[in-house]
């Protein structure tokens, strides 16, 4: 034990029906940066949280903090021996200032009758805002900050309490390669004072960038851990998945219909301009560009969560009601969000209840939930999509990331769709869990769905679309079919003014296929 800040032995931790944890250990130095990775469903956020102490470890699990053991039974234990986390999904007061959210629970305060002393808050706030580099100040509310400048006021949140220790839960998940690059700037400079980082993510770059060394868990045990030298994809696919992925992206036969979707001369005021491009049955096409170039604020558009000012969007020739999404999901478009969280699931729900919510009327035709065929129901989509979950009444809010991205496709499959807007289908997701949505994405599209996928990842849009619309600023930049597209010819017209590259006449194409290298 001796030299390690953190150590953990024979962690074991089992819910109703399920076991999560078997048998696992887990040691950190000082001054390291320590990747945890694996698949979803793979045990990595339990194990954190035992670290954290949300969960304790079943059957004498034991922890070892400087070579002394701890008994770590709440997050206020943790907190005070110097463990902090930053979570992926930030849980921030948005209404309150940085001050106020980096002091919540343990504000400074005078006298017995508890005065807040906000000067000097305020104060330690800039100081530690100062130390990461931030571009703002304490007195900023909370809501007003991006996704990137929020997780730094959550690693200060972290450092106000003396943290030693800071565990970062996919922190690059919502973060542009900029905003990542900033990111491992911060990080580099906590372990040079000191600090001691346990760094989740699905992302090899980010393992590769930051990290000294990895732990690989899969099925809720230890698979080994290595210097980050030392491995390179290959190795850490076998690890992660069990066997041999030779190709990250499944082959299908691509044989596009007649066209089934048309949007013409979409434009919203400050959002996006003069946005043309059609769908055709069977078809995946592929939305793309950087950050900021108004892919989500289409499709959030097209589907009726916000109106647009201009032009049309139609539907086997026949026009959508403009800012409409009951309309646009009665007429058969199913829309998955980007924010899962915020916009895609009811998280205090049971994963049926999530499941049935967009199609409710096939399981109440008289007003009365007919509660066998709904649980019937979601259980044969849950084995259809391999949803890790002990029951269909497991509440969405306990599965790991890539499970409820496959809760939400569960629920577009539960009610008669014709066209998918799929917005980062696979962002959060691990290796294994991508393949399975594509794997789902081409036996919809060969049932005749047609798929508009919106993707940042530029060798998913080769290896999975038939067509590419490039987007930058608001604006179609190009439209390609993908045995025409490069990863450099689209980065070109994501980043470049110019003319727009157009196929008037779409051709069928098969998908290129992209091996990991």
């Amino acid at each position: 034990m001796a030299g390690y800040i953190l150590q953990l032995k024979n962690i074991h931790k089992s819910f109703p029906g399920i076991k999560v944890l078997e048998d696992v250990h887990f040691e950190l130095l000082p001054g390291e940066i320590h990747a945890l990775m694996g698949e979803n469903g793979a045990g990595k956020s339990t194990l954190i949280k035992i670290i954290s102490g949300v969960y304790q470890s079943d059957n004498g699990g034991e922890m070892y903090l400087n070579g002394e053991r701890v008994y770590i039974r709440s997050p206020l234990d943790a907190q005070n021996l110097g463990i902090a986390a930053v979570h992926q999904h930030v849980t921030s007061f948005p209404d309150l200032s940085v001050a106020e959210n980096i002091f919540m629970g343990h504000e400074k305060t005078r006298s017995f009758f508890g005065v807040m002393e906000w000067n000097t808050m305020n104060n330690e706030t800039n100081k530690l805002l100062e130390q990461l580099d931030a571009k703002f100040d304490s007195r900023v509310q909370m809501g007003s900050l991006s996704v990137a400048q929020q997780q730094i006021v959550e690693i200060a949140k972290a450092l106000s309490t003396n943290a030693r220790i800071i565990i970062m839960d996919e922190p690059t998940a919502a973060l542009t390669n900029r905003e990542s690059e900033d990111l491992y700037g911060i990080i580099r400079n906590l372990k040079a004072k000191g600090v001691s980082i346990i760094f989740i993510s699905h992302r090899f770059e980010d393992m590769y960038t930051i990290a000294d060394r990895v732990t690989v868990m899969r099925d809720g045990r230890y698979v080994n851990t290595w210097n980050v030298t030392e491995v390179d994809d290959h190795a850490m696919v076998m690890a992660m998945v069990g066997r041999e992925i030779l190709q990250f992206f499944p082959k299908r036969d691509s044989k596009p219909g007649e066209e089934i979707f048309r949007v013409e001369g979409l434009s919203r005021t400050g959002f996006f301009k003069d946005i043309s491009f059609n769908l055709r049955r069977g078809e995946i096409v592929a939305l793309t560009g950087l950050v900021g170039s108004g892919r989500t604020e289409l499709c959030e558009a097209i589907f009726g969560i916000t109106a647009y000012d201009e032009g049309k969007v139609t539907l086997n020739g026949e026009p959508l009601r403009r800012g409409d999404p009951a309309a646009s999901l009665g007429a058969g478009i199913g829309y998955l969000p980007e924010d899962r969280h915020r916009q895609g699931l009811v998280l205090p729900w049971e994963i049926v209840k999530n499941i049935s919510l967009s199609g409710l009327s096939q399981f109440a035709p008289r007003g009365w939930i007919n509660t066998k065929k709904e649980n019937a129901s979601a259980k044969e989509l849950g084995e259809k999509l391999k949803i890790k979950a002990w029951s269909v009444h497991e509440k969405v809010s306990t599965l790991s990331g890539g499970n409820q991205q496959k809760v939400i496709v569960a629920k577009l499959l539960n009610s008669d769709m014709k066209v998918l807007i799929l917005d980062e289908p696979t962002k959060g997701v691990d290796v294994g869990a991508k393949f399975s949505i594509y794997e789902i994405m081409n036996d919809l599209v060969a049932a005749g769905y047609g798929i508009v996928m919106v993707s940042s990842e530029l060798p998913e849009v080769l290896g999975v679309s038939d067509r590419v619309v490039v987007m930058k600023e608001g604006r179609v930049t190009a439209v390609m079919d993908v045995k025409d597209a490069t990863q450099e010819k689209i980065l070109r017209y994501a980043a470049t003014q110019g003319a727009v590259a157009h196929n008037p006449v779409p051709k069928t194409a098969q998908p290129a296929m992209v091996h990991d290298a």
